[in-house]
């Protein structure tokens, strides 16, 4: 069953990189940010790139959904964070640069540090469903710390604007992962049961609002900027969700907690990395920003 997870969630990460490439390619030919709101809209919804990576961001939400049933969340969003290779492949071929050898190595370096996170830390168990007790103080906290972060944003430059948002992005997916995966906790009773639930509703529209957020973070800056907030942040507040919210368990004890941290370590060094690669970045000309 796990290993069904981990499959189903990097269809859903390959899902995601081919939203945020052809999002990202629909806000940079949308013109310059600071172009009105009111007319950037309208604008998007009628670029037919914009809708393909709307239509791939449900799909992923769908196996996305589907990997949170049969496994732990402190497994499933960290595998997700392997979108961001999938980012930069995809990214690659429709921006056509080509990765260089440095990419290469930080793409070997995100998925061992990844995968050596998960063999360390285990993450298993867990309940199916959490209390709305402890749901009243998590969203409390996770509501008021987005807040703050889009706040502070606004007066930011472009680059650091980028990553602020993005952290507040990603900690909008995660807490509609951990939503979503709280309402299929339900599926043994019925999907009446499921549909039922005030968890499935505030998943939509915590998802909604971040996937408005997601277009926001894109305009602010380059994928350079925000995609490793995004990834990272994402991957990292989901384990502690799943530890905290659903009592997943994850070895952190004596020499191990070390070489966990060591392979954390390595994965935010390569998630960097890549987003600073010239894939990204356009390389020492500047040119094939996106």
């Amino acid at each position: 069953m796990l290993a069904l997870s981990i499959c189903l969630a990097l269809l859903a990460a390959v899902g995601n990189a081919a939203a945020s490439v052809l999002q990202r390619r629909a806000a940079a030919d949308a013109g310059p940010a600071g172009t009105a709101v009111r007319g950037w809209w309208p604008g998007l919804v009628r670029r037919r790139v914009w809708v393909w990576g709307a239509v791939m961001l449900g799909l992923s939400g769908v196996f996305q959904a589907l990997a949170l049933a049969t496994g732990p969340l402190a497994v499933v969003q960290p595998v997700m964070s392997t979108e961001l290779l999938f980012t930069l492949v995809l990214g690659g071929v429709v921006f056509r640069r080509s990765p260089d050898r440095r990419t290469w190595w930080a793409f070997g370096a995100m998925a061992a540090g990844l995968a050596a996170f998960l063999a360390l830390a285990e993450p298993s168990g867990g309940r199916a469903t959490v209390p709305a007790a402890d749901w009243l103080w998590a969203g409390l906290a996770i509501g008021m710390v987005a807040a703050v972060l889009v706040g502070v944003a606004s007066r930011l430059p472009s680059a650091p604007r980028s990553a602020v948002l993005g952290t507040a992005t990603a900690m909008g997916f995660s807490a509609t992962a951990a939503l979503l995966k709280d309402a299929l906790g339900r599926l043994p009773d019925g999907l009446g049961a499921v549909f039922g639930t005030w968890q499935l509703y505030a998943a939509v529209a915590v998802g909604l609002t971040s996937f408005l957020l997601l277009q926001v973070t894109f305009r602010a800056g380059t994928l350079a900027a925000s995609q490793p907030a995004l990834t990272l942040g994402d991957a990292l507040l989901s384990v502690v969700l799943g530890v905290t919210l659903f009592d997943e368990r994850v070895v952190v004890v004596g020499v191990r907690g070390v070489f966990e941290a060591v392979a954390l370590a390595v994965l935010v060094v390569a998630c960097v990395r890549l987003a600073r690669s010239p894939l990204v970045t356009g390389g020492e000309e500047g040119e094939g920003t996106w």
